[in-house]
């Protein structure tokens, strides 16, 4: 029996007449509060001239409103003990702050106030046009996460999802007041907006802030982002480097496939910790790579299973012919300790996840955005302890029929063709 997942803290949910959601989980336990906005809307929603707008928006938010300074906004939340960030992800970004229960209604004035109000300074928004320009070369000359920005690139070649989150140098110096209003008014609609908060908190007082703050906002017609569809294929990166990063995926699924756990459960027996195969075949057994790990990210509407690994220049071969052949053997001989092993560090890991207010209003939010409503923790345990070997194996089978795509940097002179890569994945 899951214990730890039967009995759920209590969780209020309001909707805005213009379409706002607004929920809460009182944790009596807490004497902090941990509240965000999260908008359905990241980097796979922006157009081509837009590319890289999400992230600009995100970091002008702090920048100055019509009644606050960006040193105002700081003070008035850091006066209090308090924090506020911000983040943008494909799809999503998210404005939270963590303050004392009794200054809830604090942070709740100073969120809206950055979403609402905020003037888009042309002398900030050169300023941290210029931040986020350091921020692209620092990507730039960090191999192991360029790697990643040409593999999602590669994987969903000349579309939205595809795109680095960043953007480029070109789109970001483009951006401008007209540009950033125009998206505001297009993608931050309220019917796609949930203002999510835990610990010490009071759902009639929040909603009541919530209908002052954001009330008059216009429901707004929600656009689907272009669909994401996998093309596959290369990007070679020749370097003089220490050092060869290498990623290897195929199409993964979506986080509503209802094959999805079965993929995420053969994603972590092949790479996720220190008994996964990939890193007692490529790390313990021949040395081949510092770190070695597998991964699964999904999308709403698709996803992408892959291998990431650094290796020497000259060890390239050998390490995806052991890859390979690893990844091969797993869909074939899953054991039931693998499988007991694995579930267990999946419950450890959303178990964690719901520890602090912080995790807990993620999850309310995100899944209020995708499914409409919150889903039980042991509703999802459930559906992972149903899962046998057998279901995994065939996940891991499915996953490797498809198409790989293959990003690497540094000295990859001995990597394989894409066509002997795709070959080594059939046997």
């Amino acid at each position: 029996m899951n214990h730890h997942f039967v009995r759920e803290k209590r969780i209020d949910i309001t909707q805005l007449a213009n379409g706002l959601t607004i929920a809460t989980e009182r944790m009596p336990e807490i004497a902090t509060a941990t509240l965000g906005i999260w908008v359905g809307t990241g980097s796979r929603h922006e157009m081509a001239h837009e590319h890289g707008l999400s992230h600009l928006i995100e970091h002008m938010a702090f920048k100055g409103t019509t009644r606050r300074s960006a040193r105002q906004i700081a003070e008035d939340i850091e006066n209090v003990g308090g924090d506020i960030n911000a983040a943008t992800s494909v799809e999503y970004t998210s404005y939270t702050a963590r303050v004392l229960g009794e200054n809830v209604d604090v942070a709740l004035d100073v969120l809206g106030d950055i979403l609402i109000n905020s003037v888009f300074d042309s002398l900030e928004l050169a300023r941290e046009k210029g931040v986020i320009l350091q921020e692209y070369a620092a990507v730039e000359d960090t191999p192991d996460d360029l790697v990643y920005d040409a593999f999602m690139e590669t994987a969903y070649a000349g579309q939205p999802l595809g795109r680095p989150i960043l953007g480029t140098p070109d789109t970001i110096k483009s951006f401008d007041e007209e540009t950033i209003r125009t998206f505001l008014a297009r993608e931050y609609a309220p019917g796609k907006m949930v203002l999510a908060a835990a610990g010490n908190v009071d759902h009639a007082r929040i909603v009541e802030a919530a209908e002052r703050l954001f009330g008059a906002m216009p429901a707004v017609e929600v656009h689907e982002p272009e669909a994401g569809h996998y093309s596959g294929g290369e990007r070679r990166i020749s370097r003089k480097l220490e050092q060869a990063n290498i990623v290897l995926g195929l199409p993964g699924l979506s986080f509503k496939d209802p094959g999805y756990y079965a993929a995420h459960l053969f994603a972590h027996i092949l790479g996720g910790g220190l008994t996964s195969r990939l890193w007692h075949e490529v790390r313990e057994s021949r040395g081949l790579a510092y770190s070695i790990d597998s991964f699964h990210w999904p999308f709403s509407d698709t996803g992408l299973f892959g291998i990431g690994a650094g290796t020497a220049g000259s060890d390239v071969a050998e390490l995806m012919t052991v890859t390979l052949d690893t990844m091969r053997q797993a869909t074939q001989d899953i054991s039931d300790i693998e499988m007991t092993r694995a579930k267990a560090q999946m419950k450890v890991a959303l178990l964690t996840a719901l520890e602090t207010p912080g995790g807990r209003i993620e999850r309310i939010a995100r899944q209020l955005l995708s499914w409409g409503r919150v889903v039980p923790s042991d509703e999802i345990v459930l559906k992972v302890d149903a899962l046998t070997a057998d279901h995994v194996r065939q996940a891991g089978q499915r996953l490797l029929q498809g198409a790989p795509t293959v990003a690497a940097i540094g000295p990859i002179r001995r990597l394989p063709s894409l066509e002997r890569i795709a070959a080594g994945l059939r046997g």
